[in-house]
């Protein structure tokens, strides 16, 4: 496994045509990966997600099987020039001896950029339907509910600095709420579009590990839906 960074140079107009287009930027990374053959259902599956730190500084991340190829991402949405004086366009890194070294009851400083949904019956007989949780409640209680099965705690405030009234009790801040509505592409050159909607958050916080194997599935086959969309990819780093 390997985890690829990837800053897009935000003053090019094609970056911004991709920020816009979550299809075109999975077919993007998936393209990074030419070895890449169809997946079986056990076989690690490419994630990707887009941090906006700030205006200037926008960071894709990928974890994928293979060490990818983003040439052609340098030359659409980076800085070709510097690329070829020598300067790297991305940096790619060893994911598997960190994953070993995960240990349970071991504390980190996680991110991750979900889709927060929850299927509602609108009334008897009819079909259930996917609906996306809108509030930071509701969003936080989406990601409590799995955080026992994917290995790992989110960590509780110190009881002198828990506001239980208005649920901030643990150390997550939940942000960048977006509402994406864009064409899917079809196969059938004949029809239409498809519209996709769905809407994500970012979670920023601290976890306890309490099962490496569990959550180093999560870390490489993604948490939730619209996995090709941007959304599902954890990321760990340090406490300081």
């Amino acid at each position: 496994m390997f985890l690829t960074r990837f800053r897009v140079n935000t003053a090019r107009p094609a970056s911004r045509q991709l920020l816009s287009s979550p299809q075109a930027l999975h077919a993007a990374v998936m393209s990074s990966f030419p070895q890449l053959l169809p997946s079986t259902p056990d076989a690690p599956r490419v994630l990707w997600r887009i941090d906006r730190n700030a205006a200037a500084e926008v960071m894709l991340y990928v974890v994928g099987p293979d060490r990818p190829d983003l040439t052609h991402l340098v030359e659409q949405a980076g800085w070709p020039a510097a690329a070829a004086a020598g300067t790297p366009g991305w940096q790619t890194f060893q994911y598997a001896p960190f994953l070993e070294r995960l240990e349970e009851k071991s504390v980190w400083n996680f991110r991750l950029t979900a889709n927060p949904v929850h299927s509602i019956r609108n009334r008897e007989g009819v079909p259930t339907k996917r609906t996306a949780h809108l509030t930071p409640k509701h969003q936080l209680g989406w990601l409590l509910q799995r955080q026992d099965a994917s290995g790992f705690r989110v960590v509780t405030k110190p009881a002198d600095r828990r506001h239980t009234e208005h649920g901030d009790e643990h150390q997550i801040i939940i942000s960048d709420q977006r509402s994406l509505d864009f064409g899917k592409r079809s196969t059938d050159q004949g029809r239409r579009p498809n519209r996709v909607t769905l809407t994500t958050v970012t979670y920023n916080g601290r976890l306890e590990v309490t099962d490496p194997i569990a959550l180093r599935r999560i870390l490489t086959r993604g948490l939730g839906k619209a996995k090709a969309y941007g959304c599902g990819l954890m990321t760990l780093a340090p406490v300081e």
